[in-house]
């Protein structure tokens, strides 16, 4: 007789039954549509909780620990740690074939530097397998006079496996292509979807204003663009997945994976903004 552990069970377990294991641990979620569960929850504890191998790609921006209304700054170390421990939690939860994308900017480090890229101090602590950082290139945002203007937040990728892992990259080329008809030996040089999209993407920020603001505007201070999240989700997803969003924040992931036709699962802890969540994704 073959005896399969709990761990292993979730490996073959359909989406349906996942998101069915979620709410018999979890509970009720504050939010239920069409295959999102969002929870109004600490991730880390709920987490915690649920059973390995259930997601098969994670997309999230935690808080940057730079003292933002929905967040409470900690010492550096401690910040670093509690980066840790629910990295930990996304591995342990995460599919064999299955990736973890990671958006994060920058914090001041005392007596080091001013605007220190967060990924230069976490991008090791895990036991994920490192694919490539991706630099989100905005065109809009702070003017600076003794420094030049932020305009990037960085993407690291990263995947549970690296000999079994997912890209599709034909669902996400680039299809401005300089001379797409132009043939080698009769034959095509480009592929006729487009080209890669490279390692930066140019693609603009949400931003906010009376005479500037983006038509997908949230009242949340730190949105993402669906166009940048719906890439991410395509490269690194096929429908009927399972997306977590343990930041969950304006509901950016929730939307395009609905759009998307994935199943989405999402945390967020703030209740002012699990209404606007809640708004969006009854618009879907």
């Amino acid at each position: 007789m073959i005896i399969i552990s709990q761990k292993m069970k979730n490996v073959f377990m359909s989406p349906i039954d996942r998101l069915q294991h979620v709410k018999k641990i979890l509970g009720e979620p504050a939010i239920e549509k069409d295959g999102a569960l969002i929870y109004q929850m600490d991730c880390l504890k709920a987490m915690s909780m649920l059973s390995s191998n259930l997601i098969d790609l994670t997309i999230t921006s935690p808080p940057y620990n730079i003292g933002k209304s929905y967040e409470d700054p900690l010492d550096l170390d401690s910040y670093l740690k509690w980066c840790e421990q629910w990295i930990g939690e996304i591995h342990r939860l995460t599919t064999n074939s299955g990736a973890f994308w990671l958006n994060l900017g920058y914090l001041a480090v005392d007596d080091v530097g001013l605007a220190v890229p967060i990924p230069y101090l976490l991008w090791n602590r895990t036991n994920f397998y490192f694919i490539q950082e991706i630099v989100w290139n905005y065109s809009a945002g702070v003017a600076c006079k003794k420094r030049f203007s932020p305009r990037n937040e960085k993407f690291l990728w990263y995947v549970k496996n690296p000999h079994d892992y997912l890209f599709n990259l034909d669902e996400v080329r680039d299809p401005n292509v300089k001379y797409p008809n132009q043939k080698k030996n009769g034959i095509l040089k480009c592929n006729p979807l487009g080209k890669n999209p490279s390692d930066v993407w140019q693609i603009k920020k949400v931003t906010s204003g009376a005479n500037r603001s983006s038509k997908e505007r949230t009242k949340h201070p730190a949105q993402f663009p669906l166009e940048l999240i719906e890439r991410v989700m395509k490269a690194s997803s096929n429908m009927g997945d399972i997306i977590l969003d343990p930041f969950m924040g304006s509901g950016t992931t929730a939307e395009v994976a609905l759009k998307n036709n994935r199943y989405v699962i999402g945390f967020e802890i703030q209740s002012e903004y699990i209404d606007i969540i809640r708004d969006r994704l009854n618009k879907v």
